[in-house]
């Protein structure tokens, strides 16, 4: 799977170079690419934003802007990119969604910042919109980043126990079971008699018994 991310802050994505990812990366079972917005800047001062017509706070990346970093990421990959923008006006992100993206050879991930994207380019480059959650946050790295994490657990080959993809919370739209671990008591609390019985087959039915259904 080849992952682009088109940035102003590229930087950020550092941390996706550790742990399960990391190793991912390592054994080439993905691919990412972070595309700097500001090298498409206009100007000596590499300007990428304009404040917005009809008045109103903030400023708004320009369209010309990054309809060029989407034409650069083009060349990155033979395969024609799936392009998502993600952003509060956005459909939800779900599990299916997740794991449809990491079939695709090629994905594309635009990061907003400061009040949005210019709505012509999404339109001209027909980016699906998403959104991680109703909550405002200040541009879509940290978004993309939950995003990138959610795909790549779904490529073969990430997770060293197949069990765990197979098991994941939301793959049946529940969510999971409460977990334990030792000590058995701990504070006055006790592991549920059930789960230190080694009974096989209660232990699973109180596993389905005690799952929850995936919140809207």
């Amino acid at each position: 799977m080849h992952i682009s991310v088109i940035t102003l802050f590229p930087e950020m994505f550092s941390s996706l170079n550790t742990s399960v990812l990391g190793r991912a990366l390592k054994k080439n079972l993905w691919r990412l690419d972070l595309i700097n917005l500001r090298d498409f800047g206009i100007g000596k001062r590499k300007n990428v934003d304009r404040a917005c017509y009809g008045g109103g706070p903030g400023m708004i990346l320009r369209p010309d802007v990054v309809h060029e970093a989407v034409t650069y990421a083009y060349g990155l990959n033979k395969n024609k990119p799936h392009l998502v923008y993600l952003s509060p006006r956005g459909s939800p992100v779900h599990q299916k969604d997740v794991q449809a993206y990491s079939y695709l050879p090629y994905l594309v991930i635009l990061c907003g910042r400061y009040e949005g994207v210019d709505e012509r380019v999404l339109e001209f480059w027909n980016f699906q919109q998403k959104c991680i959650g109703t909550f405002v946050v200040s541009g879509g790295e940290i978004p993309a980043m939950m995003l990138i994490d959610g795909c790549v657990r779904c490529v073969p080959g990430v997770l060293g126990n197949s069990e765990s993809l197979i098991n994941e919370s939301f793959q049946e739209n529940t969510l999971e079971h409460p977990q334990y671990t030792y000590p058995a008591l701990w504070m006055g609390r006790a592991v549920p008699e059930v789960l230190r019985s080694g009974h096989h087959k209660n232990i699973k039915i109180w596993k389905k018994t005690h799952v929850l259904p995936e919140k809207s």
